[in-house]
């Protein structure tokens, strides 16, 4: 019989080598108890994250960087991440699960770490920057043929701009102009004396500002006295509504904590705690109607969308299913769909029906939240307008000159196959959200909209 410290021994010594990662450009190397990100094109290898050994979690070897971010590492994939996997083969398959993520990313081994990777340091001019940039989305980005881009061309075009010579400002322009027709709020350049980001044409990112003019709007206008309970920081809002209704506002899925990590245990803990206080009992067995309130949401976790779902629902059922982009030389090779299932919750659970209020400015974990409650067991109507349109994880990557960038490799499908990047989840219902015209008005079309058809009137 294996003591624990054997058992952790043994999942170490099956773990250590190098892993290559399907889809992604990452290898990974595992050695005494601590793990190194490689970021790989086919022109350049630059170290990513690192992250040391803290122990061991439901079987998994845990891993945690310096941000405290929690990897959970094993060559036993059933289980990772509480959604379905596989199983590995003779230790040579492996899956990595990413606290705050949905899903897991499958890993192979092979035998060493590839050339670049060993090699000493290569050049980090200007040419060599945008040769890495280019390369890193010629090799992963899944939208060209969708958004009418042709790759190609931009580098034909941009790449005789860039001189060793040109200043950091020069560089930072030619790279933003290049995504810049992308209109992918999921894409960003950044150094230290820029960022650049572009959502879709006619809509806006959700800044604070935002957030604070619409609750405070909704707060007067909407809820007619109703006192709307704060949870989370303020990303959490609750309110009973007439008619046996309820009112639950989502501005973000993180942010629920002062912890400056950012960690998802803090922001799940803190997340359970909000649910626990709104949907109890009481009020679980008395409610006719739920409106999820989600027009001004920045995303964050999607493992805490899917935490929310299963809130509402008292059967299982499949929320989407993630791939990432795995063959650097054809944009329609994915990995195999990983399905991510929704698990009823302990406890109290609300099952009724549910409104979900949305617009362009629900972004990300905004939006994978939404496509996770389209199946929802019972009946869920989305009211206002099309979402952002970005699901994937971003995948952030360095520069040779120390740089930033990042950019979307995923698609979340549904049961058909549909996805939804660029043109957003439509609604079933169109009205217009926080429209100018709306506040000058004192309209709310789609909250009253969603508060007439819970009541069987819309």
């Amino acid at each position: 019989m294996l003591l624990p410290e054997d058992s952790a021994r043994a999942t170490d010594a099956s773990l250590d080598g190098v892993w290559r990662m399907d889809g992604y450009g990452t290898v990974l190397e595992v050695s005494r108890g601590r793990m190194q990100e490689y970021q790989t094109t086919g022109v350049s290898c630059l170290e990513g994250d690192s992250a040391r050994r803290t122990g061991t979690s439901d079987g998994a070897a845990r891993y945690a960087s310096a941000d405290k971010t929690v990897y959970r590492l094993r060559t036993d994939g059933h289980g990772l991440g509480g959604r379905e996997g596989q199983r590995g083969r003779d230790g040579e398959r492996a899956w990595l699960h990413i606290d705050g993520s949905a899903g897991d990313r499958g890993l192979r081994r092979v035998e060493e770490l590839p050339r670049a990777c060993k090699e000493a340091q290569r050049p980090r001019g200007p040419l060599e920057t945008f040769d890495v940039f280019w390369q890193t989305f010629e090799e992963n980005y899944p939208f060209f043929a969708a958004k009418g881009i042709d790759w190609h061309a931009v580098r034909d075009r941009y790449r005789p701009k860039v001189q060793p010579a040109m200043s950091d400002a020069e560089l930072f322009a030619v790279l933003s102009e290049m995504v810049k027709p992308l209109n992918d709020a999921h894409v960003h350049v950044a150094h230290p004396k820029g960022y650049f980001a572009r959502p879709r044409p006619g809509t806006v990112v959700p800044s604070e500002e935002l957030d604070k003019r619409t609750t405070s709007y909704i707060t007067k206008r909407d809820l007619g006295g109703h006192r709307l309970q704060e949870f989370a920081r303020g990303r959490i809002g609750y309110a009973d509504l007439p008619g046996d209704q309820g009112y639950l506002r989502v501005s973000g899925f993180g942010g629920y904590t002062a912890d400056r990590h950012n960690s998802y245990a803090a922001n799940s803990a803190e997340l359970d705690r909000a649910l626990d206080a709104v949907l109890t009992a009481g009020r679980t067995a008395r409610l006719r109607g739920l409106i999820i309130d989600l027009r001004i949401n920045g995303g964050g976790s999607d493992a805490l969308g899917l935490r929310i779902a299963e809130r509402l629902t008292d059967r299982g059922y499949r929320a989407y299913a993630k791939q990432a982009r795995n063959d650097p030389a054809d944009p329609a090779r994915f990995t195999r769909p990983q399905p991510i299932t929704v698990h009823p919750a302990p406890g109290p659970r609300y099952t009724g029906p549910i409104a979900v209020l949305t617009g362009g400015s629900t972004v990300s974990a905004g939006e994978t939240f939404t496509q996770a409650l389209m199946d929802r067991p019972g009946r869920t109507i989305r009211i206002g307008e099309p979402t952002q349109g970005v699901f994937s994880d971003v995948m952030v990557r360095a520069l040779p000159n120390g740089w930033e960038f990042g950019l979307p490799n995923e698609v979340f499908r549904t049961r058909s196959g549909r996805t939804f990047d660029a043109t957003g989840i439509p609604p079933h219902i169109s009205e217009p959200v926080f429209t100018e015209e709306e506040f000058s008005r004192g309209r709310d079309s789609a909250f009253d909209r969603a508060v007439a058809v819970l009541r069987g009137r819309g």
